[in-house]
């Protein structure tokens, strides 16, 4: 689809500022001013796929922006900003911003909303402003409050076991750190999509949920429910289950397909691989990869690709219960809407500040903290946010500055250390971080000055 002409915005080049905002977790986002700043831009099609959205081109010129159902034009501080943006959640148009000039030209290749907010203080007091408005039009859920948790991920990677997770619990206690929620991260499964076999040398999920439950934690596991390995089980045993022809990237030295969740088979075995994980005793799902459901392709029931992914999710939520948390990552934020419960706002962060590849998508401190800034004013308005895990074991590449961030992050606190590698500034930091996430928006929100609707 063609994008049409919007509006045209008046700016003085010196002051104005214009704020892009990236399609899913990871994608980049962030206010840009006009001397010459380049928002990140993918730096491999690998990339594209995984972090962006794709299918959509990336403007690369100077003076060219893009948002991704959101994009927002500050004049300078004090002033007002103005705010375009999708008006629903099933249907998020890619909004172009081109500086000529004095003047901000905008365009959108589906339909967009155009409201003008007051932000006296912040441009995110427009921001938080637009967001408490889109949210409730758009149905999101109460926000919840979370106790501090732990994750396997950055301390065990995709080599954790059972025997790791319970030393852990039992590690967490012994140096009187206070946790609610224990979580296993990648690595358990035989393969991408082959959720319900365990690798070998694993051990066992079960005996893992009841173990933990026993020593007075709440289990949570992680999932990529849409996205299935080219050589695992489920693609082998039912092909006609994935979206034809449709690659999800490459991660884990393989290809990566799409599960198609229209189709009545797949649909069955989501509903399987839950109500089983349920049964075992999780109550907390880390939902990761989420960008693959939202992929265009053909589906069996014909259904355009968001259709498909909030679908997908809805099957999720029916078969959790709604008592139970829905943790998206890696997923597309307007269209998760009253779906999930908390939200990864970032890419993932990581033991360096700088990811290898120079794309800011990708893992490393400098990308998870700019775009997790950049949606702080998501919080507590579309959900509880997830900034990404608190990492200081020694080694880790500027700890303090990534201990400073998730002290001013809003939303969950969640470490992912081996505690017992800590030293004594990294145990006080975490002992001194792992606290209770807030539920209240943490930006007061800018008056909603004008709304047009072209």
């Amino acid at each position: 689809m063609g994008s049409e002409k919007i509006a045209e915005v008046s700016i003085d080049r010196a002051t104005a500022r214009i704020y892009e905002h990236g399609w899913q977790s990871w994608s980049p986002s962030g206010w840009y001013d006009l001397h010459g700043a380049r928002p990140p831009r993918p730096t491999a099609v690998n990339h594209h796929v995984m972090a962006y959205r794709w299918g959509v081109d990336q403007p690369t010129g100077p003076g060219q922006f893009q948002g991704e159902g959101l994009l927002a034009v500050a004049h300078g501080p004090g002033s007002d900003v103005d705010v375009f943006s999708s008006a629903g959640v099933d249907r998020v148009a890619s909004i172009q911003a081109e500086v000529v000039g004095d003047q901000v030209m905008v365009r959108a290749d589906g339909p967009v909303q155009h409201a003008r907010w007051s932000a006296p203080q912040d441009p995110d007091q427009a921001l938080a402003g637009w967001a408490a408005s889109f949210a409730a039009v758009n149905g999101a859920l109460p926000v919840r409050r979370y106790g501090p948790s732990w994750c396997s991920w950055y301390a065990y990677w995709g080599q954790v076991t059972e025997a790791d997770v319970l030393r852990e619990a039992r590690t967490l206690g012994q140096h009187s750190i206070p946790v609610d929620l224990v979580l296993l991260d990648e690595g358990y499964q035989a393969a991408i999509g082959d959720w319900l076999a365990p690798r070998d040398g694993f051990g066992s999920t079960l005996r893992l949920a009841t173990r933990l439950r026993q020593d007075g934690y709440r289990p949570g596991i992680w999932v990529a429910p849409f996205l299935v390995a080219e050589d695992s089980e489920l693609a082998r045993s039912h092909p006609e289950w994935l979206v034809p022809q449709l690659s999800a990237g490459h991660n884990w030295g393989r290809d990566q397909r799409v599960l198609d969740t229209t189709h009545p088979g797949a649909a069955a075995h989501l509903r399987t691989v839950f109500s089983e994980l349920v049964g075992q005793g999780y109550d907390h799902f880390k939902l990761d990869f989420l960008y693959a459901g939202a992929l265009e392709g053909r589906r069996h029931s014909g259904a355009d690709a968001i259709t498909a992914y909030r679908e997908g999710l809805s099957l999720l939520r029916e078969v959790v219960g709604p008592h139970r948390t829905l943790h998206g990552c890696g997923a597309p934020i307007l269209p998760s809407l009253g779906l999930v419960d908390t939200m990864r706002v970032s890419p993932d962060t990581g033991p360096r500040v700088e990811p290898e590849t120079g794309d800011v998508s990708q893992p490393g401190q400098h990308g998870a903290r700019i775009t997790s800034r950049a949606r702080d004013f998501l919080h507590g308005r579309f959900w509880a946010n997830d900034p990404d895990c608190l990492i200081v074991q020694p080694g880790t590449e500027d700890r303090e500055h990534w201990a400073d961030h998730i002290a001013a992050s809003p939303g969950l606190r969640m470490s992912s250390d081996p505690i017992g590698a800590l030293d004594g500034w990294a145990l006080a930091r975490t002992r001194e971080l792992l606290v209770p996430s807030c539920a209240e928006p943490s930006i007061v929100a800018g008056s909603h000055a004008v709304r047009e609707s072209p």
